[in-house]
């Protein structure tokens, strides 16, 4: 999942998805053209999963697709009527809007991934959130790790490259120390 979206990138995307897929209603199609054709607008839109739990949003769906044709949703609201969030966009340019897409094979397509972005608003229990944080920060501390034994064994081989006895034997010295830090970690 992507961070930021520049504008473009969401331009590519829909001209994309227009192109390879038909939507249920042709007011989804209005609504991505003209999301298309104003930047302001295009710069606040976040393609993301769950929409049904953002303040302001819209659910679209493919043809090939199971979900309901449209959905807007604005706070507790949820309405069909596409004509309610093509007013709200144009009386709110600079809120944001989140955009979840319905289409067969989503989490596959490149072009989508590329687009999709996490959504802030789906809720997550404080223990679940606790494991996403201890499992980034593993990562995190696995990554440093890995390349410092790099780091340590590219100065290794150039010592003995060189035949500096002292540095091989003090930089094996750190290369051990680490390796055992991983191992108590």
């Amino acid at each position: 999942m992507t961070a930021s979206v520049s504008a473009h990138e969401k331009r590519d995307f829909v001209k994309w998805l227009l192109k390879n897929y038909q939507l249920k209603r042709r007011e989804s199609v209005w609504i991505l053209n003209y999301l298309m054709s104003h930047e302001e607008l295009l710069e606040n839109v976040h393609f993301v999963e769950g929409v049904e739990h953002c303040p302001r949003g819209m659910m679209i769906s493919t043809t090939s697709s199971s979900g309901a044709p449209f959905r807007f949703y604005k706070g507790t609201i949820v309405s069909a009527d596409a004509e309610k969030s093509f007013h709200d966009m144009r009386l709110h340019p600079n809120e944001p809007m989140y955009v979840e897409l319905k289409f067969p094979d989503q989490a596959r397509i490149p072009e989508f991934l590329a687009v999709l972005e996490d959504n802030p608003y789906i809720p997550m229990n404080d223990e679940l959130k606790k494991m996403d944080q201890d499992t980034a920060d593993f990562v995190v501390d696995s990554s440093i790790r890995s390349y410092q034994l790099q780091q340590l064994e590219t100065q290794i081989d150039q010592a003995l490259d060189e035949g500096d006895r002292a540095l091989f034997e003090k930089l094996s010295q750190d290369y051990q120390k680490l390796v055992n830090q991983i191992k108590e970690y």
